[in-house]
C-alpha cells in the first residue's frame, strides 16, 4: 500500500497553480444527467473522487471523455437509473446523482453512499427534498428508491439545518420539475453557487443565486442545454491548505489562479497569526512570519470558518506560540487527526468539540496513519515542519481530494516522495 515519506525541516518557496475545486466539480458533474447534449468541463482536479463519479456516469450509459482536467460528458445515451453500491460506497458525493436522475428519468435507485468516517452525515434532509417534490421515496435493501410517475412538482423545500450536498440535490431535482421551487436556508458556498449559475445558464432561471433563498423555475421536464464549456472554479481548501503550509514552513510561497474572495476566513485566521500577504483577485503571497500567534476558530457555513480547513490550521497551530481553540460544530467526527498529530510531539487536549493546542518547541518525525481526507493533509503540513523523516499512511485519502500533491510541493522544495510497501 502507498505510504508518503516527508524529511521535514527544509524551508520552502516559489509558486504553486491551484486546482480546479473537487467540490465544485462534482455537482457539476452529476447536472450533466439534466441534459440530453454534450456538456464540456474544463479546470478539472485530477483526482481519484472526479474519476469515480464519471465512472458512474458511464456504467449509468452516458459517453464520458475525459482526458487529465478535462472531460466531455453526454448523457444522452442513458441506459440505465441506478447507482449500484459499487461505485457509490467510494465516495458520499455519489449521493448527488439523485436530484438530476430523478428529475429527469422519473424514478431512480441509488445506492446509500459512503465515503470520509467523519460523522454520520445522513441523507435524510436530500430525501426530504424530492419528497417535497412529490417523489415517493422508498428504502430497498440499501438503496433509495425514487419514483415520481407524473414528474417532479414545484414546492417549498425548507432546510431544517443548511446542507451542501441537500441544497445541490435539490436544485437539481427542481431544474425540470414543473412550476417554481423556493427552497430556504439554501447554503451559500461557492460550490452551490457555481451549480446555481450552470443550471440558470443551461434553462432553469435561478433567482437568489448566492443567497439562502432561491428561486427556481423548472423546464417541465424539457431537457437542459448547457451552449457553453463550464470552468471549474479555483478549490478554496486546496488553496488554504498550501497557505498553512506556508505558516508552519514560515516560507514565502505563491498561489495562482486562486479566488481570495473565497479564502477570506483564512486569511484572516492567518493574519490574527501574524502572518502577511500580498494578493490580487486570482494570486496571493504568503510572507515568512518569525513567530506565530495563538489562534480561536469555531467552524460554521460559509462564509464562516470551514469545517474542511480546521484540521490545516489546528497543524499549524501546533508550533504557535500561545495556546489555539478549535470548536467544530458541523461534524461530530472530526477530530481524528488529533492524535496523529500527538504522535509527531504535539499537546493536544480535547473536550467534547472543543480541541486546546497547547504550544511545543518542534515536531518530531513518526509513522502516522490518515482517518480522512482533510486529516491527512493536516499530517503533511505538520510533517514539513518536524524534524526527521514521517512517514504517512493511507494517503488513498489524500488522492480522493488533493491534485499532484507530491509533485506541487516538490516544485516547492519540499523533500517528499511515494512510497510503496
Amino acid at each position: 500500500m502507498d505510504y508518503l515519506e516527508i524529511e521535514g525541516g527544509h524551508p520552502l518557496s516559489g509558486e504553486v497553480t491551484i486546482s480546479g475545486a473537487k467540490n465544485a466539480a462534482l455537482p457539476i458533474i452529476a447536472a450533466a444527467l439534466l441534459s440530453d447534449k454534450e456538456v464540456k468541463l474544463k479546470n478539472l482536479p485530477n483526482v481519484v473522487d472526479i474519476r469515480t463519479l464519471l465512472k458512474l456516469l458511464s456504467m449509468l450509459g452516458a459517453k464520458v471523455d475525459h482526458n487529465d482536467t478535462e472531460a466531455t460528458i453526454d448523457c444522452s445515451t442513458i441506459t440505465s437509473t441506478k447507482a449500484v453500491y459499487e461505485i457509490v460506497a467510494q465516495m458520499r458525493a455519489s449521493i448527488l446523482v439523485l436530484g438530476p436522475l430523478l428529475s429527469r428519468f422519473k424514478h431512480c435507485s441509488v445506492s446509500l453512499p459512503g465515503g470520509c468516517a467523519i460523522g454520520q452525515r445522513p441523507i435524510d434532509l436530500h430525501i426530504k427534498a424530492v419528497e417535497t417534490l412529490e417523489a415517493e421515496v422508498t428504502l430497498n435493501e440499501g438503496y433509495v428508491v425514487a419514483e415520481a410517475k407524473n414528474g417532479l412538482q414545484a414546492n417549498k423545500i425548507i432546510f431544517d439545518k443548511i446542507t451542501v450536498g441537500g441544497t445541490e440535490n435539490a436544485v437539481m431535482a427542481a431544474a425540470m420539475a414543473n412550476g417554481v421551487t423556493e427552497i430556504v436556508n439554501a447554503a451559500k458556498e461557492p460550490e452551490v453557487v457555481q451549480l446555481c449559475q450552470m443550471l440558470d445558464m443551461g434553462g432553469a432561471k435561478i433567482e437568489g443565486i448566492g443567497t439562502s433563498s432561491l428561486k427556481i423555475h423548472g423546464t417541465n421536464g424539457v431537457p437542459l442545454h448547457y451552449k457553453e464549456a463550464i470552468e471549474v472554479i479555483p478549490d478554496r481548501i486546496e488553496a488554504g491548505t498550501y497557505l498553512c503550509v506556508g505558516a508552519i514552513t514560515n516560507s514565502e510561497i505563491t498561489l495562482l489562479n486562486v479566488n481570495t474572495e473565497h479564502i477570506q476566513t483564512s486569511i484572516e485566521k492567518l493574519e490574527s497569526m501574524g502572518c502577511t500577504f500580498d494578493y490580487t483577485d486570482t494570486t496571493i503571497t504568503i510572507h515568512p512570519t518569525k513567530e506565530l500567534k495563538g489562534v480561536t476558530i469555531v467552524t460554521t457555513e460559509y462564509p464562516g470558518f470551514p469545517t474542511d480547513m480546521q484540521a490545516q490550521f489546528m497543524a499549524v497551530a501546533t508550533l504557535a506560540q500561545e495556546e489555539s481553540l478549535v470548536e467544530e460544530r458541523l461534524f461530530e467526527n472530526r477530530f481524528m487527526h488529533v492524535s496523529e498529530l500527538n504522535r509527531l510531539g504535539a499537546d493536544i487536549w480535547l473536550k467534547g468539540n472543543i480541541a486546546a493546542i497547547r504550544p511545543v518547541k518542534e515536531l518530531h518525525a513518526a509513522e502516522v496513519m490518515a482517518t480522512d481526507l482533510r486529516a491527512s493533509s493536516a499530517l503533511v503540513i505538520a510533517s514539513l515542519a518536524a524534524t526527521g523523516t514521517t512517514k504517512i499512511r493511507r494517503i488513498y485519502h489524500l488522492d480522493r481530494g488533493y491534485d499532484r500533491l507530491e509533485e506541487k510541493l516538490s516544485k516547492l522544495g519540499a523533500k517528499i516522495s511515494r512510497k510503496n510497501d
